[in-house]
């Protein structure tokens, strides 16, 4: 791959991804590697048959719940 056209593509992936590269530097720095995505617990009303139902389906399918509902409030905001 010519110099460049690498040098673009690595600054790329940093711009995409810079926590990643300041926990690797940070882990450069400490020998610790810190986290780099930060979960939060929620409390949430729902139906409790809806939310059975969920559960169930969850477990059959081998979903993780939390990343389903993550990726719905995304699918919400991006509207």
């Amino acid at each position: 791959m010519p110099h460049r056209k690498f040098l673009r593509q690595a600054l790329k992936i940093i711009k995409e991804n810079p926590r990643v590269f300041e926990a690797l530097a940070e882990y450069d720095r400490t020998r610790r590697l810190p986290k780099t995505v930060y979960r939060e617990r929620i409390n949430l009303t729902i139906d409790a048959n809806i939310l059975k139902k969920f559960r169930r389906h969850a477990r059959e399918k081998g979903l993780n719940m939390s990343r389903v509902m993550e990726k719905y409030m995304l699918e919400e905001l991006r509207k």
